[in-house]
């Protein structure tokens, strides 16, 4: 697994589940395909209608994300084979994640006296979230425009994948105060991901138009 952009408090975390966790006989990449089984078993309990089940599903699913990246530093076993397999399942579980809400069946938002539908703001979610915040960077990293780590590490972002999960978990515990409290931070999740997606666009732009 390669080095993420946890925030300071989460990587310390994650760090000391490492520690505990780098006593198993059980290597980095093996924790991180592991977290497939509990995202595959929250998405069929989102399409079963079990929201509590498929948040706990999902946030077990999330710790083995941790202890994957925080093994892999304790033990120095950072390699970036792990780092791609750690990027691809990581889309993988907020994927299934994402299309389990939108087979859950949420209710409908009305804004400025408009019904939009509660798929519609998934669906962009996936879109911007998942995919296009990701690909900003990266995309910038294959054209050659930025190829120092260092400063990818510093693209801004005001909603990265950490925050955004963690936000839909809440989301999805609101769930069980009023139904629509989920579909609302759904849509604050799409606000807060396009503002991220355009700030990454435009820090490449900058620091291409630079050089």
């Amino acid at each position: 697994m390669l080095k993420t952009n946890y925030p300071v408090s989460v990587d310390k975390i994650s760090k000391k589940i490492g520690r505990f966790f780098s006593k198993l006989p059980v290597n980095p990449n093996t924790w991180t395909i592991l977290s497939i089984i509990p995202g595959v078993l929250g998405f069929f309990a989102l399409v079963y209608q079990q929201m509590l089940l498929g948040f706990v599903l999902f946030f077990i699913s999330g710790f083995f994300d941790a202890i994957d990246g925080g093994v892999a530093r304790v033990t120095r076993k950072v390699t970036k084979l792990g780092g791609y397999l750690d990027g691809i399942i990581d889309r993988i579980i907020e994927g299934l994640l994402l299309i389990g809400l939108l087979l859950f069946g949420l209710p409908d938002l009305v804004l400025f006296g408009y019904i939009t539908p509660a798929y519609l703001w998934i669906s962009l979610q996936l879109f911007f979230g998942s995919v296009f915040v990701s690909f900003a960077r990266a995309y910038a990293d294959h054209k050659g425009i930025i190829t120092d780590k260092k400063v990818l590490s510093r693209m801004p972002g005001i909603l990265e994948r950490t925050e955004r999960l963690f936000l839909i978990g809440a989301g999805m515990l609101l769930y069980y105060l009023q139904p629509i409290y989920t579909t609302y931070v759904i849509f604050i999740a799409v606000i807060l991901s396009v503002i991220t997606f355009l700030q990454r666009v435009f820090f490449v732009v900058n620091y291409g138009a630079k050089k």
